[in-house]
C-alpha cells in the first residue's frame, strides 16, 4: 500500500510539471525588436558617443 502510494505521488507530480512545461511553451509571446528603444541604441560615452548602435559600430568592439 505504501509503496503504490508513493508511486502514484510521483507519476501525478511529473505528469503535472509536464503539462505546465508544455502550457509555458505555447503561451510565451515573441519579443518585439526594438522594444524600447533597443533596437537604435544611442552610445553615451567613449569614442562612438552620441552614435547609433548599429552593426558596423558593434562589429568593430569584437
Amino acid at each position: 500500500m505504501r509503496d503504490t502510494k508513493h508511486l502514484e505521488k510521483h507519476s501525478n507530480k511529473l505528469a503535472e510539471n509536464k503539462k505546465e512545461k508544455t502550457l509555458f511553451r505555447s503561451l510565451r509571446k515573441e519579443v518585439e525588436a526594438g522594444a524600447n528603444g533597443t533596437l537604435e541604441y544611442t552610445i553615451k560615452e567613449g569614442v562612438n558617443k552620441d552614435k547609433i548602435a548599429d552593426e558596423k559600430i558593434i562589429k568593430n568592439k569584437k
